[in-house]
């Protein structure tokens, strides 16, 4: 079963990156940070670094690698939409383990059709321009190839944002979670952390309700 650890070793962190003008404050990052806070993980909860990445791809993945040589030698990654996209990079250059939930695929194609559009970060209120840049990043840091068994593949069938057919053949073979009329923004990501933690080597039973408070989600 997929919410049974996966029998490797335990992760001594998560590094969760969140999606494209998205932010660490947001319900998925919130709801992360908590569930590790009840994992208990060498006498300690379990740690969790959920950064506020730049827009431009290149300076949000080197924000990402740079985190990971303080989290212990194995961390899990967890990406949602771009920084589904962007744990994958990680994975693959560091042979990591990483969750990939509504992952963006080949975003350089779908950063193209954006060009010239003008857009307000609503968590910092920054405000840029999708540039030719933005796109030219992307296309470099796209992995030849990727690796089925590094990944658990979450994915909503009603996705406004992204083709979920797309995720699904370019991680064929992974272990895949599937969940009928799921959005974008995978609402319901509370009932999948266990396998989420599992894919991580960890063991969460059951979520615990003052999850819900401190996350801002629903039960």
């Amino acid at each position: 079963m997929l919410n049974l650890p996966s029998g490797a070793t335990p992760v001594d962190g998560v590094l969760y990156l969140h999606g494209f003008n998205s932010g660490s404050e947001s319900p998925k990052a919130r709801l992360m940070r908590a569930v590790c806070a009840h994992i208990s993980h060498r006498g300690r909860p379990l740690a969790c670094r959920t950064p506020q990445l730049p827009h431009h791809p290149q300076a949000a993945y080197d924000l990402a690698e740079g985190l990971l040589s303080t989290m212990g030698e194995k961390t899990l990654l967890v990406g949602s939409s771009m920084g589904g996209f962007l744990a994958t990079c990680l994975a693959e250059r560091f042979a990591l383990q990483a969750v990939v939930i509504n992952p963006a695929v080949e975003p350089a194609r779908l950063v193209s059709e954006w060009l010239g559009m003008a857009l307000v970060n609503d968590y910092t209120g920054e405000r840029f321009m999708i540039e030719a840049s933005h796109r030219d990043e992307l296309k470099a840091l796209t992995p030849a190839i990727l690796t089925p068994q590094r990944y658990l593949l979450l994915l909503g069938t009603a996705d406004e944002t992204l083709d979920c057919h797309d995720a699904f053949q370019a991680y064929a073979g992974s272990r895949t979670l599937i969940v009928p009329d799921g959005d974008h923004g995978f609402s319901r990501l509370r009932e999948f952390l266990p396998a989420v933690l599992a894919h991580g080597g960890h063991r969460l039973d059951d979520v615990p309700s003052a999850i819900d408070e401190v996350s801002g989600t629903a039960s």
